[in-house]
């Protein structure tokens, strides 16, 4: 079942890691509805977030919450959304959006096209904060 996120975790594809341990990473989305929208995936290859063994959904659920706490710190927003959808990848994950309006978490709507300087400078400061 390897995924473009398997491709991520094994260091095969580049990303803009934000946090990462034994289980779990943390990077920001590709193509992200706003800036600072990240994605949090379970190393583990399991394609829905509930097939994850008790512990691990514990476990994903709290890195994904200091997560969520650096990017509430790096970027301007009035709080930081969670969706968890899994239709796009085949492998568990969490969105992470930083919300100013409820349209900031439409997946409908465009994505942002950010250079690899911007990435670094998003990346930079919620790493930092």
């Amino acid at each position: 079942m390897s995924t473009i996120f398997t491709k991520i975790i094994n260091g095969e594809i580049p990303s803009y890691k934000i946090a990462e341990d034994e289980n779990f990473i943390a990077f920001l989305d590709a193509m992200p509805l706003v800036k600072g929208h990240t994605l949090v995936v379970p190393k583990k290859e399991v394609d829905l977030i509930f097939d994850l063994e008790s512990e691990e959904y514990k476990n994903l659920w709290g890195f994904t919450q200091e997560v969520a706490r650096k990017i509430k710190e790096a970027i301007p927003c009035v709080r930081v959304g969670v969706a968890v959808v899994g239709l796009e990848v085949p492998h568990a994950h969490i969105h992470l959006i930083p919300l100013n309006k409820v349209e900031d978490m439409n997946f409908k709507n465009d994505r942002l096209k950010l250079t690899g300087e911007e990435y670094t400078k998003i990346r930079n400061s919620i790493i930092n904060s």
